[in-house]
């Protein structure tokens, strides 16, 4: 995985618990911040810290479109998202690490 990528992600805190949507340049670098709540706010305050979802974009016009767009979306269809690709609601870290 580059560095530098757009991308959109979703964070939980426990399946079907507490969901955080951001966007970032910088996957790797964003997601270390969320682990080690590095910034105060939202995610480090209810511990929101697992990676369940993430979308890969071209252009970080585009990943912000879809991370607009994804804030809007009922709880049951980000559920939904999640599920689709990570039934299991398993911690993404590895993945984008490269551990698997």
């Amino acid at each position: 995985m580059p560095d530098k990528q757009p991308a959109v992600y979703i964070l939980a805190n426990a399946r079907n618990g507490t969901l955080y949507i951001g966007v970032t340049s910088n996957l790797l670098q964003r997601m270390w911040q969320h682990r080690e709540s590095v910034i105060d706010g939202f995610t480090s305050q209810y511990e929101v810290k697992t990676l369940v979802w993430y979308e890969m974009h071209s252009t970080m016009e585009s990943a912000i479109c879809r991370e607009k767009a994804l804030k809007k979306w009922e709880r049951s269809w980000k559920l939904r998202l999640i599920e689709k690709t990570n039934p299991q609601w398993c911690g993404l870290w590895p993945q984008i690490i490269g551990l698997t």
